[in-house]
């Protein structure tokens, strides 16, 4: 199920429709006009699939493509031009950072690695940059940020350190200032 909810006014949320295969753990990224869903684990195994929405129109998901590897517990951050989804587990825990063009649909391509491999953090991102924070780390939970700059592919690097150790964060949210874990 997809939900909905107008921001500017208080009410429950309707639904939206579905997404094309049943499956939980999966990350999102979005601009003004598309929403988009990769990975997660489904019902007999671990999901590749990348579905997509136009947020304006109700309707169920389709077809964007496929990630690199199918991953469960990944996270995605995305500027309006580009999408990232970064981590999670292929079944081991990863440091992959894969990329998609919001605007068009195809399959992801290598943007390059976190710091290290890790499952259950969270991410969030402004116009410039994305932000990779907490997580699990074998063998147990980190307070490490990584960031990298969305419009150039590359390695991320070291952004500071949350203030304790933390996974299963798995929500973030941002402004063009600032971000909150």
């Amino acid at each position: 199920k997809i939900d909905l909810v107008t921001i500017a006014s208080t009410a429950n949320a309707v639904d939206f429709g579905n997404l094309t295969l049943l499956r939980n753990q999966l990350a999102a990224c979005s601009n003004q006009t598309r929403g988009i869903w990769a990975g997660g684990d489904g019902p007999s195994s671990i999901s590749d699939v990348m579905d997509y929405v136009t947020i304006a129109s109700t309707g169920d998901a389709v077809d964007f493509g496929n990630l690199i590897t199918a991953t469960e517990q990944i996270e995605g951050c995305s500027s309006s031009v580009r999408g990232l989804f970064g981590g999670g587990s292929a079944p081991g825990a990863t440091n992959t950072i894969q990329f998609i063009t919001i605007s068009t649909t195809g399959n992801a391509q290598d943007f390059g690695d976190l710091i290290a491999a890790r499952t259950f953090f969270s991410s969030c991102s402004n116009s410039t940059r994305g932000l990779f924070a907490g997580g699990f780390l074998n063998p147990g939970d980190t307070n490490t940020i990584d960031f990298v700059t969305i419009q150039s592919t590359g390695n991320a690097q070291d952004f500071g350190d949350l203030t304790v150790a933390r996974r299963n964060g798995r929500a973030a949210c941002s402004s063009p200032t600032r971000g909150i874990f």
